[in-house]
């Protein structure tokens, strides 16, 4: 068993909580700008001050609505400046929030608002509030309050009666143990199960990040623009660690228009997930590829190179023929490229799934390095991070300060600290088998260099996360895609993918009967019908339905017929029938591949 602990960095007393800083930074720099809100003709500024009074003011509403302390509210609201408002007010009110994807569905959120038992929620929109319509909700909800409906406004109005005091003197009882927020994670039997995070937890992941060298960029007068999902922990975290520096950040939902902003709000610092990085990447390459042969040999060339010089950069530096070619395209591709994550960023964070070596290099190659982290819901978000001066590109980093990692015998990333979480929400068996003398299994494996450098290897279990970041479990989507008569097999793919994808199998019985019911040749097989049109759409059917149980970004956006089924005798199933999916996954590789090719 191999382990590594890096030094603590930082400390947390007991009477800490992740709130006072809103109070702290209103007091000592009161002028000092932590927001700016995106308004039609440019971002309109939100002072420490102003923040703090808002803050006050929704508090002061939940309160009057009767939230009291140690409740739990849901916040349901896609990445905006009234998200993190709402997280500090519900702080503020001595309670917890519990946040949940824009994206679920109806069910999901249920659960989520049933397990919780949270007592209010703020959603964004009148679709999100409609969630809530007929049976099944919980008896624990007493409000609802929208977003688009003026919840803010409409919450503080309703506070005016209830004392600045009352909010004042919940903010100090709260303590770093108590429950700041119940994150849900998806498991593999496919239910979400909340993680329980204390004020203790958010404030070591916190003071972490900014004690290590990545942390430098968050410092006062510095901007970050914040367009990651908030509901995922690494968003948040990273976000309180922003505010808590004072830095100042805006928020951005709409994935698709993002690199404009990054161009109007010029961030000193971009978090991303894989996905965001390689949309960079692939926006030049087409746009080289559509100006002709020329420009697409320009584009090669600077690619290449980027790469030979951050690999030179680990093996003693670029020569001066490589540093040559380098300033060359420094002028022809990369200040081009920098001008369009907004010409002042210093570095970049990648999280949530793995980030292809190659597009690391090639990152900072053309000077704006990409760091990449490693961490879970269950550990508060970035665990492991390469940093400046310390970055070896196809690891995760080392340990943050204060946390620890060990390999068990098996292989697998067990997690330390004070980042960890304290176990699962009403579920004590999950817990048990999660945590163990202080340690987190993670049911990753990896293995450790001699300096500390994690690389992930893979899964134990068969949960999956996109190159977006979104954790699918495939075996609820596999399982309904099998009720359906014609299919056989379904393995969901989509791990380190831009989206889920599926292969699936025809049942041979059924497929005769289907090709007499629609005309085909008898002797027809799979593979001769495996891109006939009526084939393709009754399968269609079977994968919306599947895509009913899940938010829209799980589901599953194509798939591929095999041309045969799968059986115990090929080895790609076992004895019970599971799915063999290393076997799988290498077997029909090419299949795998296609999904991913086509346009």
């Amino acid at each position: 068993m191999r382990e590594f602990t890096s030094p603590p960095t930082f400390s947390v007393s007991e009477h800490e909580n992740a709130v006072l800083t809103v109070f702290a930074h209103a007091e000592s720099t009161p002028d000092r700008v932590m927001y700016a809100r995106p308004e039609a003709n440019g971002w309109v500024d939100v002072t420490a001050k102003d923040f703090a009074a808002l803050v006050t003011g929704v508090a002061k509403g939940l309160i009057a609505h009767g939230v009291r302390p140690g409740d739990r509210v849901a916040l349901l609201s896609s990445t905006r400046f009234e998200w993190s408002l709402l997280d500090y007010a519900i702080w503020a009110t001595g309670a917890a929030s519990v946040p949940v994807y824009d994206s679920s569905s109806p069910d999901q959120i249920r659960w989520i608002i049933a397990d919780s038992g949270a007592v209010a929620a703020v959603v964004e929109t009148p679709a999100h509030a409609s969630s809530f319509e007929g049976d099944g909700i919980p008896y624990t909800l007493k409000h609802i309050f929208t977003i688009d409906e003026d919840a803010v406004g409409t919450l503080i109005k309703d506070g005016r009666s209830v004392d600045d005091s009352e909010v004042f003197k919940r903010v100090v009882a709260l303590t770093a143990g108590d429950l700041a927020s119940l994150v849900y994670t998806s498991g593999t039997t496919g239910r979400p199960k909340g993680c329980i995070l204390t004020h203790r937890n958010f404030l070591s992941e916190v003071r972490a990040l900014l004690a290590a060298p990545i942390g430098d960029v968050a410092r006062p007068g510095n901007r970050v623009l914040t367009f990651l999902p908030l509901a995922h922990v690494l968003a948040r975290a990273v976000s309180l660690a922003m505010f808590e520096a004072g830095a100042t950040q805006a928020h951005w939902s709409d994935f698709g228009t993002v690199t404009g902003e990054f161009e109007r709000f010029r961030p000193h610092t971009i978090l991303g997930v894989p996905r965001v990085f390689e949309k960079v990447r692939d926006g030049a390459a087409r746009k080289a590829a559509s100006g002709g042969g020329l420009q697409k040999r320009i584009f090669d060339f600077a690619e290449t190179t980027a790469v030979e010089y951050s690999r030179a950069q680990d093996n003693g530096g670029p020569g001066p023929l490589l540093a040559l070619r380098r300033a060359v395209a420094d002028k022809l591709v990369y200040a081009r490229l920098r001008a369009a994550l907004g010409g002042d960023c210093w570095w970049a964070i990648s999280g949530g799934g793995a980030l292809m070596p190659s597009l690391g290099h090639f990152f900072r190659g053309m000077g704006v390095p990409v760091y990449e982290g490693y961490g879970l819901t269950e550990s508060t978000a970035a665990h492991c991070v390469n940093v400046p001066g310390a970055q070896k590109i196809g690891t995760v980093g080392r340990p943050l300060g204060g946390h620890g990692v060990r390999i068990a015998e098996d292989g697998e990333i067990e997690l330390c600290g004070d980042v960890v979480f304290g176990g699962y929400w009403r579920n004590e068996h999950a817990t048990r088998e999660a945590l163990h003398d202080g340690w987190f299994r993670t049911g990753d494996l990896g293995h450790l260099d001699d300096e500390g450098y994690l690389t992930v290897t893979g899964r134990k279990k068969d949960l999956l996360i996109t190159a977006g970041g979104k954790n699918v479990s495939p075996g609820p989507l596999e399982d309904r895609l099998r009720s359906h008569t014609l299919v056989s097999q379904a393995v969901v793919v989509g791990d380190g993918r831009p989206f889920i994808g599926a292969l699936l199998t025809v049942d041979p019985q059924e497929f005769d009967k289907w090709k007499a019911a629609h005309g085909r040749p008898a002797d027809a097989s799979v593979a001769d019908l495996r891109e006939d049109e009526e084939l393709r759409a009754e399968l269609q059917d079977a994968v919306d339905d599947a895509n009913t149980t899940v938010s829209h970004t799980e589901s599953i956006k194509r798939f591929v017929i095999l041309d045969r089924d799968l059986t115990e005798a090929d080895g790609e199933l076992t004895a019970t029938l599971k799915i063999k999916r290393p076997v799988v996954a290498e077997r029909f590789a090419a299949d795998i591949d296609a999904l991913y090719r086509r346009t």
